[in-house]
C-alpha cells in the first residue's frame, strides 16, 4: 500500500460549494477512483489559507497516473475549475508532499 498526499488551493469564499460538491460525489467518478486503486481518501481545509490538504492510499498496482484521461475526471475537473485553481486543462493544481512522519 502506497500513501500519497499533496495540496491544492481553494479559491476565497467557495469553502461551502468544495464541501457540498464532494457530499454528492459522482457515483462513476467515485467507481473510478476505487477501479484506480485508490482507497481511504480524505481532503482537509485550512480555513486560514484556503489550502486543501488531501491524502490517499493505492494499491502497489495502482493506475491512478492514468486518471487524467478518462472522461469522468475531466467532467469533474471542468465542474471543479471555477473554485480551484487549475491548470489550462482545468486539472487542479496538485503540489505532492513528501511523508516525513508515519504512525500505525
Amino acid at each position: 500500500m502506497i500513501r500519497n498526499a499533496f495540496k491544492m488551493q481553494l479559491k476565497p469564499g467557495f469553502e461551502e460549494e468544495y464541501k457540498r460538491r464532494h457530499d454528492v460525489l459522482w457515483p462513476d467518478m467515485l467507481k473510478q477512483l476505487h477501479e484506480a486503486g485508490i482507497s481511504d481518501y480524505s481532503i482537509f481545509l485550512d480555513p486560514e489559507t484556503l489550502t486543501l490538504f488531501a491524502v490517499q492510499k493505492l494499491t502497489d498496482d495502482n493506475t491512478a497516473a492514468d486518471l487524467p484521461n478518462t472522461e469522468v475526471v475531466k467532467r469533474w475537473w471542468a465542474y471543479m475549475q471555477d473554485i480551484m485553481e487549475c491548470n489550462p486543462d482545468n486539472s487542479p493544481v496538485a503540489k505532492p508532499l513528501d511523508e516525513v512522519f508515519h504512525i500505525d
